[in-house]
């Protein structure tokens, strides 16, 4: 069962804004040398607005030269499946592709479990396919894990295959900002 995101959409809005509070809250999740990516959020937040509608994007997260547009999701279960929203996630997908196609920016999905106690809880995926984009974020784009697709192309997001939200962040940050705070 999806559940309605809107307050984990907050959560990762205030983690990616670097908010000390939220950091704090999550570093329990993290080993100690994970902690560090964190610090340097810390340092270096991004400018994170909400951009929910209809068929749009949850949240688009933007730092210096990029920007990721994200759409948020929740849910107990270890999987999300497309196609259990009666077709609406599967459109969803496909206008988000459309919609950073024309933009050159990469989606992030960003799946947070619920009830887990088992590392973070945070993980990502992108629905886009490798040679889409070009330098730095084509090599980012390159550890994001794909959302799986079925035979009849409805997405799938298996949240033990994301990458974890702090992974993500390192990578980010070592290769756009690799001497602030190493």
């Amino acid at each position: 069962m999806v559940i309605r995101a809107s307050p984990y959409e907050h959560e990762l809005r205030s983690l990616l804004e670097g908010e000390r509070d939220a950091l704090r809250h999550y570093a329990r999740y993290l080993k100690p040398e994970q902690r560090r990516t964190l610090d340097r959020l810390a340092q270096g937040p991004f400018l994170v607005v909400r951009a929910a509608g209809s068929h749009g994007f949850d949240l688009v997260a933007m730092r210096a030269g990029f920007a990721f547009p994200i759409e948020a999701k929740a849910s107990s279960d270890d999987v999300i499946r497309f196609s259990s929203a009666s077709g609406r996630m599967t459109d969803q997908l496909h206008e988000h592709l459309e919609a950073a196609k024309r933009g050159g920016l990469v989606v992030l999905y960003a799946y947070r479990r619920l009830g887990s106690r088992d590392g973070e809880p945070w993980r990502l995926f992108t629905p886009q396919t490798q040679g889409e984009h070009h330098g730095r974020v084509q090599v980012l784009c390159h550890h994001l894990p794909p959302i799986e697709r079925t035979k009849e192309g409805n997405g799938v997001l298996r949240w033990e295959h994301g990458l974890p939200l702090s992974t993500f962040l390192d990578r980010l940050f070592r290769l756009f900002d690799p001497d602030v705070g190493a």
